[in-house]
């Protein structure tokens, strides 16, 4: 029993790193992409196509992450995609044409998607164990992982660090940490949890998962469309929040970037405390709380008209759909008789096509009635999880996962 709690306490260390360094490698070369776009000569529309790349990626992965999951573990999808993952940063720094670059896009956002949905379902796993609520946190150290990157690949664009070095050294760095912070993710052997949605028996083959019935398939689709609801949120701040401060509000371009880095930072501080929040309450009402908080929030930032309002509006909606993804996905991977790999991948399919085609959706809106009504949509998406939020009541941990962890 000390053998596996000690175990489980190695476990939630190594999946924090993993989420932390999906975040590093989803940012570590955002900011470069001015750099990017210059060397290859790419105008705004080329430059456009070869972004949907990472996002076609990730959606094309996750359709097939549960089967591969369930072929060959969460543990090693997730160091194998993620070091993937890593080494592709290295031919998306030497991309010499459009064509090029996309490939290599395409790689980075498969390589995520899998990673995304395999890393979840070991957080699922370590959070049965410990019986109480650690995907928020989890989702946290992402945010950070994130942030880190995005400071850090500043920094290399500030001292002129050239493009294809910055990201080769974080490929190298992305993938020692990868390698050696996540070996001790959970396995299939009998010294892991006994219980694990993707389990195999020693020397023995994963189990046959019990098909789901029809009142699974629709909590998952319920859970898939509360993600997409979210998912179409996160795009537009990151997408039009600026542009709707600059453009409709007249603000500098200083003051233009407080919109969406308001909506980061409280999402990343909603997301570390969120644990504790979700275990006092319970998924279904903070779901709910936090919802209305991010509709009125955004709704009033909107409605004033005025940048200090815009801003305080993109900041509480960052801070009410905090929650959302990690509790979202943890329900998924504990719907009764669906491995938690195949209802995480499921979900997350159908969130990722909110972050893929929201923005592209809510651009098409400004054009007809204005940036300020267009961002409007995400304020009734996020209305509507309130009406969804019951479909995230799998996300409490089953009574026989209690106690087995600190």
């Amino acid at each position: 029993m000390v053998t596996k709690i000690a175990a489980l306490g190695r476990a939630r260390v190594a999946v924090t790193v993993a989420f932390a360094a999906h975040g590093l490698l989803a940012a570590a070369w955002v900011v470069r992409i001015p750099q990017i776009k210059e060397h290859l000569g790419l105008s705004e529309g080329s430059m456009g196509v070869a972004l949907l790349g990472a996002p076609i990626g990730v959606v094309a992965a996750v359709r097939f992450a549960g089967r591969i999951v369930a072929r060959w573990g969460s543990r090693a999808t997730t160091i194998a995609a993620g070091i993937a993952g890593a080494v592709s940063l290295i031919p998306l720094g030497l991309a010499w044409n459009l064509g090029a670059l996309i490939l290599a896009l395409l790689l980075l956002g498969g390589s995520l998607g899998l990673m995304d949905v395999a890393m979840n379902a070991q957080g699922v796993a370590v959070e049965r164990g410990y019986g109480r609520p650690l995907m928020s946190g989890l989702h946290g150290s992402y945010s950070i992982g994130a942030l880190l990157a995005a400071l850090v690949g500043s920094g290399a664009a500030y001292a002129g660090v050239p493009v294809p070095l910055h990201l080769a050294a974080a490929a190298v760095v992305l993938t020692a940490l990868l390698a050696i912070g996540c070996r001790d993710l959970l396995d299939r052997s009998a010294d892991a949890l006994p219980d694990l949605p993707e389990e195999a028996e020693p020397g023995g083959r994963a189990p046959a998962a019990p098909s789901a019935g029809s009142s699974s398939r629709w909590l998952l689709v319920m859970l898939g469309v509360i993600g997409l609801c979210s998912f179409v949120g996160e795009g537009a701040m990151a997408d039009w929040s600026a542009i709707h401060l600059r453009e409709d509000l007249g603000t500098g371009p200083g003051f233009a970037g407080l919109g969406y880095a308001g909506c980061a930072v409280a999402m990343t501080v909603g997301r570390l405390a969120g644990d504790r929040v979700v275990a006092r309450f319970g998924p279904v009402p903070v779901l709910r709380a936090g919802s209305l908080l991010a509709a009125v929030g955004l709704g009033f930032g909107l409605a004033a008209g005025h940048p200090v309002a815009a801003v305080l509006g993109f900041t509480l909606f960052g801070l009410g759909v905090a929650v959302v993804a990690p509790v979202t996905f943890s329900a998924a991977g504990n719907i009764p008789g669906v491995p938690a790999a195949a209802g995480i991948s499921r979900v997350t399919g159908v969130g990722y096509l909110g972050l893929l085609g929201g923005p592209p959706v809510i651009g098409f809106a400004a054009q007809g009635v204005g940036l300020a009504w267009a961002l409007a949509v995400p304020v009734a998406l996020v209305g509507l999880i309130v009406l969804l939020a019951p479909a995230t009541s799998t996300a409490a941990v089953p009574a026989e996962h209690r106690g087995a962890g600190c």
